[in-house]
């Protein structure tokens, strides 16, 4: 998605906050923030999932998008340039940041790409998902979605090293629809996470 906009002070500077998008944060003693960029109408379904992996254990940012945009115009700020000024702190006050995102079918509407500098965490999620029977492919260098330039909004935690996901449509409707399925996908992401934060240590 080609962005309207090339920082959200252009972006604040000709839209209006609660009528065309809302920042919704939920900050929490926690290691991890699970953080939606593109939420609400940007990209369907990211807010609702980052939520269902946040549950009550991670800070949770969404900005999100409160209508539906034709003709090219959009409030999405490509991930290496996101810089609204409650996301970069709360990103830089973590450790670790997970980017959720979504992207288009292509020829793949199942699986969820895992991308993102910290690689140890990346397989770790995708081992998760494929065991509880979501399908997920793990990114490396060169691919357009893998999420690994420093810049990058996962990237930006104290460690310089998160996780982005993204989801097809056709996944992230179905996990919309289905709020079982959807807390599932939360709950094993979330229990990925807190094995390395928590478990890994012994705590």
């Amino acid at each position: 998605m080609s962005d309207f906009y090339e920082s959200f002070a252009k972006l604040s500077a000709a839209e209006q906050e609660g009528v065309h998008y809302l920042i919704r944060t939920i900050e929490r003693r926690s290691p991890v923030t699970i953080a939606a960029p593109h939420g609400g109408l940007i990209e369907r379904g990211a807010s609702e999932i980052a939520q269902s992996i946040a549950a009550e254990s991670f800070s949770l940012y969404c900005f999100e998008g409160l209508e539906r945009r034709i003709g090219g115009a959009s409030l999405h700020i490509t991930s290496t340039r996101f810089d609204e000024p409650q996301a970069v702190r709360m990103i830089e006050a973590c450790e670790v940041v997970v980017g959720i995102h979504g992207r288009k079918n292509g020829n793949d509407e199942a699986s969820v790409w895992v991308g993102g500098l910290a690689e140890g965490l990346r397989d770790a999620i995708q081992d998760a998902l494929l065991a509880a029977g979501f399908m997920a492919k793990a990114l490396g260098d060169g691919h357009r979605l893998s999420g690994r330039d420093a810049a990058n909004i996962c990237n930006r935690g104290r460690r310089r090293a998160g996780v982005q996901l993204e989801l097809p449509l056709t996944l992230r409707l179905r996990l919309l629809d289905d709020q079982t399925q959807r807390m599932k996908f939360g709950r094993v992401v979330r229990e990925a996470l807190l094995a390395e934060f928590y478990d890994a240590k012994g705590e």
